[in-house]
């Protein structure tokens, strides 16, 4: 393409748009111009508006006055590779709207595959895509091709979606977030990948709350803060530490809310320290040839915090959702949770009672349109919106862990139309606001700018130290590990069945 000739030639020329969500206006009068050869950061706090500014681009929200110029014969769509955890999300929800068609056919288990989610509209291609061999060998992900996408883990999904922005060879690819999920030897690979590719020619837009993801490559670096442009120029002037210190407000760290102590209480605490809340025999998951667990005994008891690690597809989410009852494996398994066995009768909202969940497929599925506040207290209750009044002594509690979390200006809005992070800070508030017996934290900073991290990171250790709450945390960031988690289970990476 005769444009890619010349490095002082428009791409992209955005002039003094607003862009509309809903009955919202954010971002107003922005103007925003891509040269060729120039590859892009796109740096904010959670909620400024930088997921709006990528996806005005690629069409997928609409904008008001002004205007953007494609200095291309395509349609965006057609020259544009697009990546986010929205995307991911609603991926998640078409796949899961036609459960009601597997049952009425009884194709229970037609559930899409990698290849199909890969190609995207290029199904016919099959096999004999010209890019799919590269690509796949690119990411390291060929195993995949043949698995459910309903049962990859959030980073193995991830790379999923990258494969499918690349099939058509885009000349601009915008990855927001493309390294959460990935566990250290992945992000290695794909960044190398990456800036492979913007060698030879491919422009990136890359959306990230860490500033140790922004490629080498990488000339140029915007800012979003409080729904406005703040800052935009080339690299080495805008990332210093005195405008990053001008970027990202220093959020003050209110006192922690009360937490109840257990309901054990007034059992002798010797007795306490040996109560197994968790334990697991011989457990094994498999998907068609390929052996997810094979035969994990393992047990957790009370005081013990652990965290869980592995490589992505080395069964960690597969396993906290057999202890949140949420897999279908579940019950063919022994698994012991607060000294009863799976399946033996109990009620599953007995043991959810007594367990907080935070993860990205739980927060996929959370899609009620329905207040902050009223996610935050369906906590409460261990349900997908909110059915019951609440009394005062919970309207209280529920407020105190929104404060904490600095969610005050957000708790009247609908929960669907925050950004990925506040999401992620509201189901966080959610998890905790019942006092659970056990807090299952997967991956709990994904989507997270650099102080709610801070925040959410302090919140875990007081937890964790000062509570009667056990943890079961998730994380591919080893400096994310709090330091009262002192037990630690590695997972491998699963092997085909002989």
């Amino acid at each position: 393409m005769d444009y890619l000739s010349n490095e002082e030639k428009p791409v992209i020329t955005i002039q003094d748009i607003t862009i509309r969500i809903r009955d919202k206006f954010i971002l107003p009068q922005t103007s925003w111009e891509i040269l060729t050869g120039q590859h892009w950061a796109i740096l904010g706090p959670n909620g400024a508006g930088k997921s709006s500014l990528v996806r005005v681009l690629i069409g997928d929200i609409p904008y008001v006055r002004g205007s953007i110029t494609y200095h291309f014969p395509n349609r965006p769509v057609e020259i544009i590779g697009y990546v986010s955890s929205e995307l991911q999300e609603r991926l998640i929800a078409r796949e899961e709207s036609q459960d009601g068609a597997r049952y009425f056919t009884r194709k229970l288990n037609d559930f899409e595959k990698a290849r199909s989610t890969i190609l995207a509209g290029d199904h016919d291609e099959g096999d004999g895509h010209p890019e799919l061999e590269r690509i796949v060998d690119l990411l390291g992900i060929r195993y995949l091709l043949d698995r459910n996408i309903r049962y990859l883990s959030t980073g193995e999904m991830r790379k999923v979606l990258i494969a499918r922005a690349l099939i058509k060879s885009p000349v601009i690819l915008i990855l927001d977030e493309p390294f959460a999920g990935i566990d250290v030897d992945s992000r290695e690979r794909l960044k190398e990948s990456i800036g492979a590719l913007m060698r030879q020619g491919m422009q990136l837009i890359l959306v990230t709350h860490r500033e140790e993801e922004i490629l080498p490559g990488i000339s140029h670096v915007l800012c979003v803060k409080k729904g406005r442009v703040f800052l935009q120029g080339k690299r080495h002037d805008i990332l210093t530490r005195e405008q990053m210190g001008r970027l990202y407000d220093e959020k003050k760290i209110i006192s922690f809310p009360p937490v109840r102590r257990s309901v054990s209480d007034g059992i002798n605490s010797s007795s306490r320290n040996q109560e197994i809340l968790v334990e697991m025999k011989g457990v094994a998951v498999k998907y068609g040839d390929v052996q997810i667990i094979d035969h994990l005994d393992w047990m957790l008891k009370r005081g013990e915090n652990w965290a869980i690690v592995g490589p992505n597809g080395s069964g960690k989410t597969t396993l906290l959702s057999l202890i949140a009852g949420d897999h279908p494996q579940a019950y063919a398994n022994e698994i012991y949770l607060f000294g009863k066995r799976r399946g033996s009768g109990e009620s599953i909202w007995d043991v959810k009672a007594r367990i907080g969940m935070i993860s990205s497929e739980f927060q996929a599925r959370y899609r009620n349109e329905i207040m902050t506040y009223d996610v935050v207290a369906s906590g409460l209750f261990d349900s997908v919106g909110l059915y019951r009044k609440l009394t005062t002594q919970q309207h209280q509690r529920v407020h105190r862990w929104i404060q904490f979390f600095g969610l005050l200006h957000i708790a009247d809005r609908t929960f669907t139309q925050l950004s990925y992070g506040e999401k992620r800070m509201a189901l966080l508030a959610r998890s905790m606001v019942k006092s659970p017996d056990l807090l299952i934290l997967d991956e709990p900073c994904q989507g997270l700018d650099q102080e709610n991290r801070r925040r959410v990171l302090d919140m875990i250790e007081k937890i964790g130290a000062r509570t009667d709450t056990n943890l079961l945390y998730v994380t591919h960031y080893q400096d994310e590990i709090p330091k009262c988690i002192h037990h630690v289970l590695t997972l491998r990476r699963p092997h085909k069945s002989r």
